[in-house]
């Protein structure tokens, strides 16, 4: 039993990590640089929620999806605002432009007095709940499933759902494909490319907040638990940069090996198990397990 709840531990940790790993594919296969803000993207999302819950009193139904659409439109304007008028720079002037984002981010939140560097739960209705499974009339041997990690578990998989339909069946997921391929020939085809990383930059903020409020209930809100990102980077590394379903998995991978190291291996092993993953990926497999091979000829 003790193994089989590690493991759930882990996927349910991993889950988090792939969805923000899903942040660092959207944007990268839509503008080809690196957005390092997502981990901040996805504190300002549990920020979000807990002030429509707390501070403004909205019910936990209608707090979750207004905080998920708030980030959306919040990730579009971060595009055009910040980050457009600079496309076409080397990607390491993108790349800092985003760490910078981050650190503003991190900066207005502590300011903000009802908030400041302190540390906040979010109130959700299942909170501290658990499902016993098995054991004797005692409770002997049971199975504890914590009833936050299997929501975490369901939203992912639901998201991944969706996901696949609006890539695979939509037009604007057809589109985004498309210009993920060759911006410039879906440019020619008529497809509104600038329009479209909008979108995706937006998609990817959305899908930060997710992770955020998925995340709060078992952590605590906190202006540095973006940081978190630093943890999502090695999934989308593992999982192949350029591929959706290997966000995902090289999230499950890095969160198993985390509840396992955390578990079996000596106190700190935990901290650095998932860098060992990236280390032991790049020698064995550089393009991730999902990665695609690209040649260049000259």
């Amino acid at each position: 039993m003790q193994i089989l709840q590690l493991l759930i531990s882990g996927v349910a940790q991993g889950c988090i990590y792939g969805l923000i790993a899903l942040g660092f594919v959207l944007i990268y296969k839509a503008t080809e640089t690196v957005s390092f803000a997502q981990g901040e993207l996805m504190m300002l999302g549990a920020f979000l929620g807990l002030a429509l819950m707390t501070l403004m009193g909205f019910p936990f139904w209608l707090s979750v999806p207004s905080a998920i659409v708030a980030m959306a439109l919040f990730g579009f304007g971060l595009e055009r605002a910040v980050i457009r008028p600079i496309l076409g720079q080397p990607s390491f002037t993108v790349v800092m432009l985003t760490i910078g984002v981050g650190y503003v981010a991190r900066g207005a939140i502590t300011m903000i007095p009802v908030i400041g560097t302190d540390t906040h739960t979010l109130p959700v209705p299942y909170k501290d709940e658990v499902i016993r499974v098995g054991g004797d009339a005692q409770g002997l041997g049971a199975l504890v499933l914590n009833v936050e990690q299997l929501v975490v578990i369901g939203v992912t998989a639901l998201l991944c759902l969706a996901l696949y339909v609006l890539f695979r069946f939509s037009k604007v997921g057809i589109a985004m494909q498309a210009a993920s391929q060759n911006q410039l020939a879906a440019y020619y085809m008529g497809i509104p490319v600038q329009r479209l990383n909008g979108l995706v930059w937006g998609l990817a903020a959305a899908v930060a907040a997710i992770a955020g409020l998925l995340l709060a209930p078992i952590t605590f809100i906190h202006a540095n638990m973006g940081f978190i990102g630093l943890k999502a980077f090695p999934a989308a590394v593992v999982g192949g940069f350029g591929s959706l379903p290997g966000a995902i998995v090289g999230g499950l991978i890095i969160g198993i090996v985390e509840a396992l190291a955390g578990f079996y291996l000596p106190e700190g092993f935990k901290d650095v198990a998932a860098y060992v993953v990236v280390l032991v990926m790049l020698m064995l497999k550089p393009n991730g397990l999902f990665g695609e091979k690209l040649r260049k000829k000259v």
